[in-house]
């Protein structure tokens, strides 16, 4: 997704405005909550923090699950360098060489970052744009149940696709991995952003599967703060939890100012998430309208998230971002978005097809989409 960053580089050189729609980063202002606990903290000393997290932060994580109607101990909770830590502890502690993960194509690039670090093997459940990239079939995944399987991997609502799983559906992979004897992992740091209902769906409600469930967490995207780079991992296994915390342990500590910080943010008023998902649903109504308006686009609308991926009548969307920075401009001004290839395990799959990160304000997002539909013209007119 980064590749094209040089390209990007030299078109601003040239005086080129460009549109960022190729990263998930949120424009919604942090809350000062945050900002407010790190000054106020004024530590003498600023010590490691215990290896599974600060005690006010793993307090107000098991309050925010306690909201959920999830009742957890302290012990269920590991503070993490943000969703990805929290990934690779999993990946190294479940996985030996040889071993799969089934994962719903497309998806996150780095989920394969850690299952091929952990020696793993990803089992890609494909989906199509033309099906809105809905991958809730038990048959699918069923199928592609080996005897090297070890845990099925979501994301909900997704990245890069905006799918949301309904309770049903949620069920429905919660009896798989039971009967399956499978660890289920779940993705949720979207929770907050599922456009189709105001209920906040956690796998971990399910009490009967508590031993397979394994949710990663984080407050990136819920909070709008990226850069604190602080997640979590959560679970009732107390076997997987254990060996977690030997990486835990390595790793000695998350930043202690940051996780200060996190812990102020789970005290913000319910109102900051009800403008915010109304602000992204105002985002995605529009990128999808005007999508919808290209001819030959193909493009369902998502359910969830801050993202959607959409198919393009263009031979190749890496050709076609190269050309949009290097070749093409309108009143100096182009597009970034992310090639659909990279979020594929199955060789060959998502290359007219691209990520949109609706992350910018409307009227922006707007000549985002006027921009994008005259370069499909240009570049198909070469």
């Amino acid at each position: 997704m980064r590749k094209f960053h040089p390209l990007a580089v030299e078109a601003m050189r040239q005086g080129k405005r460009i549109y960022h729609l190729n990263i998930g980063q949120p424009d919604i202002s942090t809350p000062q909550a945050f900002f407010d606990a790190i000054r106020e903290s004024q530590p003498r000393v600023l010590e490691y923090a215990a290896s599974a997290g600060v005690p006010e932060l793993l307090a107000a994580v098991q309050g925010y699950y306690g909201r959920l109607g999830v009742s957890l101990q302290e012990q269920d909770i590991l503070i993490t360098n943000g969703g990805s830590e929290a990934l690779m502890m999993l990946m190294l502690s479940i996985l030996d060489e040889g071993d799969e993960i089934i994962v719903p194509e497309p998806f996150y690039p780095n989920y394969t970052t850690f299952i091929h670090a952990a020696g793993g093997v990803a089992c890609p459940v494909p989906t199509t744009p033309e099906e809105g990239y809905r991958y809730a079939d038990r048959e699918k995944f069923e199928s592609r149940i080996n005897e090297r399987t070890r845990a099925i991997l979501l994301t909900t609502p997704g990245n890069p696709t905006g799918v949301a799983l309904t309770r049903e559906e949620m069920a429905m992979f919660k009896d798989l991995a039971k009967e399956h004897n499978l660890y289920l992992i779940c993705d949720e740091v979207y929770r907050e952003f599922a456009y189709e209902t105001d209920e906040l769906l956690t796998m971990l409600s399910f009490e009967d599967a508590a031993d397979h469930v394994v949710i990663v967490d984080s407050v990136s995207k819920r909070f709008s703060a990226c850069g604190a780079r602080v997640g979590a991992l959560v679970s009732r296994n107390r076997t997987l939890m254990d060996e977690c915390m030997k990486f835990c342990q390595g790793r000695l500590s998350v930043a202690t100012l940051d996780q200060i910080g996190a812990a102020a943010l789970y005290s913000v008023d319910p109102g900051y998430f009800a403008a915010t998902k109304a602000e992204y649903k105002r985002r995605r109504d529009t990128v999808v309208r005007k999508l919808r308006e290209i001819p030959g686009v193909i493009c369902e609308e998502p359910k969830g998230a801050f993202y959607l991926m959409a198919a393009l009548p263009v031979d190749d969307a890496d050709k076609f971002q190269t050309f949009l920075l290097e070749e093409f401009a309108d009143n100096q001004e182009t597009v970034m978005f992310a090639p659909g290839e990279s979020f594929y395990a199955t060789p060959g799959k998502g290359k007219n097809e691209i990520r949109i990160a609706y992350i910018l304000k409307q009227e922006d997002l707007e000549r985002a989409m006027d921009l994008l539909a005259l370069g499909i013209e240009a570049y198909n007119k070469r």
